[in-house]
């Protein structure tokens, strides 16, 4: 009888094992899940002191204001006859700060007359300062930029000076890329020496493409 009962031990044991013992091995021997990581789930990390941005911009630009000595000569009429037209520039950034950054702009743009008989070309160039809010996925830089525009209309040419203060909304798509919308206004004042002097403003409403590197 011992015999017996002994000869069928080893059996049920393995039975045992593989019934409840294997599946409870198994399981703590197979690796934890990997969650996907979702593509939202971004943190911005604070910019360093080197970090740089260059810039694609395309949009439209409206003449607004202007004023001066030429808009009180009946020789020169009372208003300007501008409508609306397009601007596009590209801008470097350097980052001095998490925050600060100093870099360099060049823009192209174009306006016709109201009646569509002449265009008006302006090359403005120069540098710019800024300072960028980080708010996770959403940047907020302003900035102002000096610097000189060469400017065409007709058969007549101007160089002068140019400011153009602005700010603009990031949002930041992932480490390397950015999209966002700027509103930047351009204080263009001319003082040629064979009219009286005027002070155009302008007001461009822009789409960015932003890389950082």
């Amino acid at each position: 009888m011992p015999l017996r009962t002994w000869s069928f031990f080893p059996p049920a044991v393995l039975t045992f094992f593989l019934l409840f013992a294997a599946p409870v091995l198994f399981a703590q021997q197979e690796p934890p899940p990997i969650e996907a990581e979702e593509w939202f789930d971004f943190e911005a990390t604070p910019y360093s002191p080197g970090d740089m941005a260059f810039t694609i911009k395309l949009g439209v630009i409206f003449p607004t204001v202007f004023w001066g000595d030429l808009y009180d000569d009946p020789q020169y009429g009372q208003r300007h006859n501008l409508s609306l037209g397009g601007t596009g520039s590209l801008v470097f950034d350097r980052f001095l700060t998490p925050n600060i950054f100093f870099g360099g702009q060049i823009s192209g743009t174009f306006a016709p007359t109201l009646a569509r008989e002449s265009m008006l070309f302006m090359v403005p160039f120069g540098v710019r300062l800024g300072y960028q809010f980080v708010f996770q996925r959403f940047e907020v830089p302003i900035s102002l930029m000096a610097g000189m525009a060469n400017q065409m209309i007709g058969d007549a040419s101007y160089f002068g000076p140019i400011l153009k203060p602005g700010a603009s909304l990031f949002w930041r798509f992932n480490p390397d890329w950015s999209f966002g919308l700027n509103a930047v206004w351009w204080f263009v004042p001319q003082f040629p020496s064979e009219r009286p002097a005027v002070y155009g403003n302008f007001m461009t409403v822009t789409l960015s493409f932003r890389y950082h590197f």
